[in-house]
């Protein structure tokens, strides 16, 4: 007994021990892109304590400063009372880049509770030194502010700029163009105060959506290593041909640049430097866009899809009785102008009953265009029996990759129809200028022979009360409404004075909105519904397009319309607040956010109670 008690034993601890070996993974971490003469970590990081024998292979391109340093985590949690503990292990080296190039920093292995594991390979791509200070790009934790030089409070055009580039610059009509504005900081960027996109006159937009945490990369351009990231993407449609252009962009960003600290307690604990904060206005170069119509000679079932596309096509059934319902589904799938193309008609027969086509988008945005399918379901109703011919559908587009057209044909189907259950025999004809098909026994009625009921003489209702409030009653409906109608119009004709109106209203009902993203603690929507709440309000209450809102016209009005300068400085400091949250750190945000929401609630309700029409 005690000897099958200790198989039994022994087997569990074996199979604990290679479910544990199973578990057991080793995580390399590196920057993707450092400088010649950078400084940064390398760090392998093993989900046990367990370990031994751990060994890198020969590191090359790099000069190893120290490592490997090794040190312990352990962590335990509590959660609905079930406790979960875990712990780790992390091997961490310091590299010197010193020469240019890409490097593959080879696998790590180790003994992990008794089972050999490894890591994966990671590259890892050394820029050029920064020719602006002939060191590296900062690309390590100390360098990381920016690396302009001098301690000067003005910020350059070579230390901040924003650039604007297109896929293309030579397309057709309704090809996709990808416009992407990059970020190119060499210094300390908090964030834009106030941002100003072109209005892509000819061109039918649509924003890339990008994420919240914005990921920064060391880039070298023009021979000196900034720190990069996308800011915004855009996929543009031409809608005519001819010269476009896409006007330029107006950025007005906040830098903080170090400065000599006078104050030796500022010195003390800013390593000899202040900060102090330096405006920017950026702007980007405007950009030609030479757009080519399309060919001539447009097929038969063009509908004005451009881009590389396919389609196909279902019916639910063949063989249906009368007065069943018969659905026809085409899908047109693809990349390219998706959402523009027009929906195809097809050819039913004369005596079915047509429904408008259902259609169903599925799209997703990628740099060529549009991606996915759009599905067309078309619902008709045979009436009659008989053999029908649905026929074939024919789908054109252009192909950009071969500039030609290119036509599609779906299969044509041959419908039996037979008599309903219960359906009376119908007799149908064709009339000669061209109508629809008339179903006669339902069209034109016998005269009924039902024996007709006769009044009592001189039991009239013509002439009656009755015969009369018959008439003045709708009359009289008709007149009130009329006035009332009249005067809806009349206060709906002018916009100015219905938005000043619907302004505090639409404000707070987006304040709630914000509320809502608050106690979800939803961060960055959450500043993005307060700024949308205070820029409509101002634009519906003070009647500024939203095209030319901004913090100098706002103030300007808000004086011309007798508001406080407490007020007005109150309201300008929250936008202030939502603006730099978008750059601030997370835990930062957190905290401001009842703040932020309460002195946005008490600005809007202040100036409402304050501006005079």
């Amino acid at each position: 007994m005690k000897k099958t008690l200790y198989i039994w034993l022994f087997l569990n601890l074996l199979c604990l021990a290679n479910v544990m070996a199973d578990n057991a993974t080793i995580t390399a971490n590196a920057p993707d892109a450092v400088a010649v003469g950078d400084q940064f970590r390398l760090s392998f990081t093993i989900n046990t304590q367990n370990v031994r024998d751990f060994r890198v292979g020969d590191i090359k391109g790099f000069e190893v400063l120290m490592g490997p340093s090794r040190s312990q985590q352990s962590s335990v949690q509590m959660i609905n009372g079930k406790t979960t503990s875990s712990s780790s292990i992390t091997f961490t080296y310091i590299l010197m880049a010193n020469e240019e190039g890409t490097f593959t920093i080879p696998a790590a292995s180790a003994m992990a509770d008794g089972k050999q594991i490894t890591s994966t390979p990671i590259r890892v791509k050394v820029l050029p030194k920064d020719e602006a200070n002939g060191i590296g790009g900062g690309s390590s934790q100390e360098g990381r502010q920016g690396n302009s030089s001098g301690n000067s409070a003005n910020v350059s055009a070579n230390d901040l700029f924003i650039t604007s580039t297109t896929s293309k610059t030579k397309v057709y009509e309704q090809e996709a163009i990808l416009l992407t504005y990059k970020i190119y900081a060499a210094v300390d960027l908090r964030g834009f105060d106030n941002v100003k996109l072109p209005d892509f006159k000819g061109f039918q937009s649509q924003e890339v959506e990008l994420p919240n945490d914005r990921r920064w990369e060391l880039e070298h351009y023009r021979g000196r290593n900034y720190r990069t990231t996308v800011y915004r993407q855009f996929v543009l449609f031409p809608q005519q041909a001819g010269q476009l252009e896409i006007e330029s962009a107006r950025f007005d960003a906040s830098v903080a640049r170090a400065t000599e600290a006078i104050d030796p307690f500022d010195a003390f604990f800013n390593r000899g430097n202040t900060y102090v904060e330096v405006k920017k206005t950026l702007t980007t170069p405007k950009i030609l866009v030479n757009v080519d119509p399309l060919p001539s000679g447009k097929p038969e079932g063009f509908t004005g899809g451009v881009g590389d596309f396919n389609i196909s096509s279902t019916i639910s059934s063949t063989h249906v009785k009368a007065n069943d319902a018969v659905t026809l589904k085409l899908i047109i799938s693809g990349v390219g102008n998706l959402k523009l193309i027009s929906t195809p008609e097809v050819r039913f027969p004369e005596d079915f009953e047509i429904y408008d086509p259902k259609v169903d988008n599925q799209f997703k945005l990628t740099s060529a265009g549009l991606s996915g399918n759009q599905t067309i379901e078309y619902l008709v109703i045979p009436r009659n029996a008989g053999n029908y011919k649905i026929p074939a559908l024919k789908f054109s587009y252009f192909d950009i990759n071969s500039k030609s057209y290119k036509t599609l044909t779906t299969e044509a189907y041959e419908l039996q129809v037979d008599k309903g259950d219960g359906t009376p025999s119908q007799t149908v004809a064709n009339y000669n200028n061209k109508e629809d098909l008339r179903i006669l026994n339902e069209d034109i009625r016998f005269i009924k022979q039902n024996e007709v009921k006769m009044r009592p003489k001189g039991n009239y209702f013509f002439n009656s009360l009755g015969y009369w409030m018959f008439y003045l009653i709708p009359l009289l409906v008709f007149v009130v409404f009329f006035i009332i109608y009249r005067r809806r119009i009349a206060e709906n004709a002018n916009v100015t004075k219905m938005k000043n109106k619907k302004a505090n209203k639409v404000a707070l009902k987006r304040m709630k909105d914000a509320g809502k993203l608050l106690s979800e603690g939803n961060v960055d929507q959450f500043y993005e519904e307060v700024l949308k709440a205070l820029w409509g309000y101002t634009s519906d209450k003070l009647n500024i397009p939203s095209s030319m809102l901004s913090k100098d016209n706002i103030e300007g009005k808000l004086l011309e319309h007798q508001v406080p300068q407490d007020v007005i400085k109150e309201f300008l400091e929250v936008m202030d607040s939502c603006e730099f949250a978008r750059f601030a750190p997370g835990e930062e945000k957190s905290q401001n956010m009842d703040k932020v929401y309460a002195s946005a609630l008490d600005t809007i309700s202040k100036m409402e109670n304050t501006i005079k029409r």
